[in-house]
């Protein structure tokens, strides 16, 4: 064959696939467990919940647990909890069913091994680590990540692996939302997971959504991704109707407060209702540190954009009842800074990127530091009254610190 005629049949192919694009690879559900995720519902020392999906004609599904002692008699000591089972189906049309389980019980600071399955199928035994009891100021860290969004198989998953290889023992990850890009979009959820691997399946997820985690229903309302309530079992602690996505969690000597900035941004009723459920959440923490999470940033790194709302309302609450650090998302670039209005002793306020897609920094630089076209994930190490955060690029490279004490 000679190489015009090989050139031909190449540019062909090209214009084929380009007219045709290969479809996105499928992430079916099968008899075994998969997306197999960490959350709290409850006290981190004392409970611990797991979430993951089989195909839809798998019944019976249940949990095994036990005390983690290193030996390889998994029966001893283990204890099986039922699971709470429901089908779902997603805009594709085919059937899955989720399950979750919360063990209960647990003795605090202690190693547990469990797995999950239905009598005859089991994922592989997975470990974790309960949080200390409350009061108890153990030095402990969490990673913290920002949005994902896009290639979430091929380019976001070394971002999170590399977070978990520079930080293993880790008690949980702040997603700070667009975990996807398109709502309600199975593939994307299977390329999420995929992405992870077993990390959630041993280090708790703690998310809260962004913008891309919604659509429009038929009256044009912004609708929550119904993956979301499946495969994320949170505290039902939020305000009415937004328990699915605000909510609050203690570990040990931390409050964590997780807000839906996109229904600030869209929707007044779901503004005010958390603006006053968050204010008696700070009102009433016992906790010594404080940290928010949520997708839309208070001080914005383009122009084009400013979150009035988030600035105006809920800022002068982050100043008054001494939050910490607030850990952000959406603008796909990397930037913290206390802000020019900054009170003495107010929040850090911090956005990052983990996935691939990138925008500009132009806006006024209200930030300290600032980082454009570079894929990220943070460390936060908190010591009794020091707080030591720590943002690397996904070659392991440092690319910021700072310390906070109270």
């Amino acid at each position: 064959m000679n190489r015009f005629r090989l050139t031909g049949i190449l540019t062909g192919l090209l214009l084929f696939f380009h007219v045709f694009p290969l479809p996105a690879q499928e992430f079916r559900s099968t008899p075994f467990p998969d997306r197999i995720t960490l959350t709290w519902s409850a006290d981190p020392a004392t409970t611990q919940t797991v979430t993951w999906r089989t195909a839809a004609g798998i019944t019976g599904a249940k949990a095994q647990i036990k005390q983690e002692d290193a030996s390889p008699d998994m029966e001893t000591g283990m204890r099986e909890f039922t699971a709470e089972s429901r089908p779902f189906v997603g805009k594709e049309g085919y059937e899955d069913r989720y399950h979750h389980v919360t063990f209960t019980d647990l003795r605090p600071s202690t190693a547990y091994t469990y797995r999950v399955g239905d009598g005859e199928r089991w994922s592989e035994w997975f470990q974790f680590r309960t949080a200390d009891a409350a009061g108890n100021a153990a030095d402990f860290s969490f990673i913290y990540l920002g949005d994902g969004q896009n290639d979430l198989k091929s380019r976001w998953s070394r971002t999170i692996r590399q977070a978990f290889r520079q930080q293993p023992d880790a008690r949980f990850i702040i997603h700070a939302g667009d975990l996807i890009n398109r709502s309600n979009t199975d593939a994307e959820w299977g390329e999420w997971h995929h992405g992870a691997g077993f990390i959630h399946a041993m280090v708790p997820a703690i998310p809260t959504p962004g913008n891309h985690e919604y659509f429009r229903d038929d009256k044009e309302r912004p609708v929550l991704d119904p993956h979301w309530a499946v495969q994320f079992v949170l505290p039902k602690n939020g305000p009415e109707g937004l328990q699915e996505s605000v909510y609050y969690l203690d570990y040990q000597h931390v409050r964590i407060i997780a807000l839906n900035s996109q229904l600030i941004m869209l929707d007044e009723a779901a503004r005010n209702a958390q603006l006053q459920w968050l204010e008696e959440v700070l009102k009433s923490s016992p906790k010594q540190w404080t940290i928010v999470t949520m997708h839309h940033p208070v001080y914005s790194t383009s122009k084009r954009r400013d979150n009035v709302p988030l600035r105006e309302l809920f800022k002068p609450l982050f100043d008054r009842y001494g939050v910490d650090l607030v850990l952000q998302g959406h603008d796909h670039t990397y930037a913290r800074g206390r802000g020019p209005e900054a009170k003495p002793g107010g929040p850090m306020y911090v956005l990052s990127v983990a996935g691939p897609k990138m925008y500009e920094s132009d806006a006024d630089r209200w930030m300290d530091v600032s980082l454009e076209n570079t894929q990220l994930y943070q460390t936060v190490r908190i010591s009794g009254n020091r707080l030591e955060f720590k943002s690397y690029d996904v070659s392991g490279r440092s690319v910021d610190a700072f310390t906070l004490t109270k």
